[in-house]
């Protein structure tokens, strides 16, 4: 009889075959609403953020079923409840953000420099960032939460229970990067991705992770780059609040989560 732990769902394969699944789905709907898009009136953006809610929808409904799991063990498996989760957890997981922002910011500039946009890819990074209700609900409401259930609801889930623990938390921050098809949302996809696995792991809850993933992505989307008119001391003050915060926040997570005994699951 086979183990658990190689039965588990899915593995690596088998989330591979899933993205390409979901890829497909969201062909096949995308295409069924713009033939219907006479009577629609929707424009492109809106169009892709149903698109996507309807395909994830289907892929969701088939997985669940197969795995006969539930939506309160999808998003909360903790001991500890949602509402403690939601008041001691996230504060600091949002501490962490504007570290990330500048942390990734700075990264993607170094990459933009060596390998420049190319015109699709500023097209289709202006629709994301162009402040349409449409845009604003796809990147800071509609991603946040179907990617937390799709990479770390199930398939970081399923890898847990397959592989080691870092190997299932970097391996499922590779396949979160590599699904945005594009080098500089792989770049961002496996650096959130990672700390966002470590914070499932950690809590076994999609609670934090969707708030941190949808406070980035509204920071992103809201504050964008370093501000390039601020004064020395103005930037290095912010900085600094920057850093401290990411202290503050990182000096709480490690007491509620790793700490032994203090609420943690222990190193």
């Amino acid at each position: 009889m086979s183990s658990p732990k190689r039965t588990a769902f899915p593995s690596a394969v088998q989330a591979i075959l899933l993205f390409v699944a979901l890829f497909l789905c969201e062909l096949v709907v995308g295409a069924a609403l713009r033939d219907a898009n006479g009577w629609l009136g929707l424009n492109r953006m809106q169009l892709g953020v149903l698109s996507t809610v309807l395909s994830n929808g289907c892929v969701f409904a088939v997985v669940m079923h197969y795995q006969q799991l539930t939506y309160r063990q999808l998003f909360h498996q903790s001991p500890i409840s949602a509402p403690a989760t939601l008041m001691l957890v996230v504060p600091p997981v949002l501490l962490l953000v504007p570290a990330l922002m500048v942390t990734v910011m700075a990264a993607l500039n170094l990459l933009m420099y060596v390998a420049p946009l190319s015109p699709w890819e500023e097209s289709l990074f202006s629709r994301m960032a162009d402040g349409s209700v449409a845009a604003t609900l796809a990147v800071c409401v509609v991603a946040p939460l179907l990617e937390e259930m799709l990479f770390r609801g199930i398939v970081l889930r399923g890898f847990l229970q397959r592989y080691a623990r870092w190997h299932a938390i970097v391996g499922s921050a590779v396949l979160f990067g590599a699904a945005h098809l594009n080098i500089y949302q792989f770049l961002v996809g496996l650096v959130l991705g990672t700390v966002l696995g470590w914070l499932y792991e950690r809590t076994r809850s999609l609670i934090p992770c969707i708030a941190l993933h949808a406070a980035y992505n509204t920071g992103t989307m809201f504050v964008g780059d370093w501000p390039t008119d601020a004064s020395r001391a103005d930037a290095v003050w912010t900085l600094l609040l920057v850093v401290v915060a990411a202290v503050v926040g990182t000096l709480a997570l490690r007491r509620l989560l790793v700490t032994p005994g203090a609420g943690g699951r222990g190193p």
